[in-house]
């Protein structure tokens, strides 16, 4: 893996990151007021699903 290619993956994150905002601003308003009232928990286990998922996916593609 070159640097290169970190900066590609940066760059398609950046990408899929920006879609919601642009495209469904008032959606996207809604979706993290509905986010900042969920407890800590769900927080903490969307986000290591979220990691674990990369993970397998990034090991996926690496092989």
């Amino acid at each position: 893996m070159t640097f290169d290619s970190l900066w590609l993956a940066l760059a398609m994150f950046l990408i899929f990151e920006g879609l919601g905002p642009a495209l469904f601003p008032n959606k996207w308003k809604q979706y993290l007021a509905e986010l900042s009232n969920q407890p800590s928990k769900n927080l903490r286990i969307i986000g290591i699903t979220l990691i674990l998922m990369g993970w397998f996916l990034f090991l996926f593609m690496r092989s």
